[in-house]
């Protein structure tokens, strides 16, 4: 049984004080900081790049979960991890050939993940499940923040913490978008064990209840 980890994203933070929000859900208790990279051509929306990860590495100890929502990651993955990222996970609908982005990744030092967004088959993934630490499944249409939670999120977790378990692999779970108080529990309770919240926490006037909530609710329901 994996702990229960949380991930806040910078995405729903203020971006005028970037530091102090870091700073904030650190004290507050997360694990990992999630970082939504956009390029405006694999989703629509445009956030961040290399250089803001770098700015953030020297401010903060909490781990860097970069999630490539772009196009073409095979020519960004030495800056990102340059740049301070411990795990790089990219999206199996921007490449023909996984194996080699997730050797590239493992080459440059970082934990290799793979994602998939609401519409994807998990037969896309299947075959490379033994070869990363993290899958992230989108609970969410990737792009914006704050979209409600998709249940149809629930059957691929649970079909996944099943084909791990069978085939005793040690693999993380993390899910994405829509996370709050209810969907945590019933994530949680389908295999998740990293949380991805942004505005449920960043948005709140006490993160530290927030993230201590979402941790908490999940445990409950571990195991059913």
């Amino acid at each position: 049984m994996k702990k229960i980890k949380i991930a806040a994203s910078l995405l729903a933070a203020d971006f005028s004080q970037l530091e102090k929000e870091v700073k904030m859900v650190e004290r507050a208790g997360a694990e990992l900081l999630h970082l939504d990279i956009m390029d405006g051509h694999f989703v629509k929306n445009i956030s961040f790049g290399p250089g803001v990860l770098k700015a953030l590495r020297r401010r903060t100890k909490l781990v860097f979960d970069t999630h490539l929502m772009i196009k073409n990651p095979k020519n960004y993955l030495a800056e990102f991890a340059k740049s301070g990222s411990d795990i790089i996970t990219f999206h199996i609908e921007t490449t023909k050939n996984p194996k080699e982005l997730i050797k590239s990744i493992r080459k440059l030092g970082c934990s290799p993940g793979i994602s998939l967004n609401p519409r994807t088959s998990l037969s896309r993934i299947k075959p490379f499940l033994k070869d990363v630490d993290l899958i992230l499944i989108m609970s969410v249409n990737p792009g914006l923040g704050g979209q409600k939670f998709i249940p149809s999120s629930l059957t691929k977790l649970r079909e996944l913490k099943s084909i791990i378990r069978k085939k005793n692999l040690s693999v993380d779970l993390e899910v994405d978008g829509g996370i709050n108080r209810k969907t945590a529990k019933k994530a949680v309770s389908a295999g998740a064990n990293i949380l991805v919240a942004g505005t449920y926490i960043f948005h709140s006037r006490n993160p530290q209840k927030k993230i201590k909530e979402l941790r908490c609710s999940g445990s409950k329901k571990r195991g059913n």
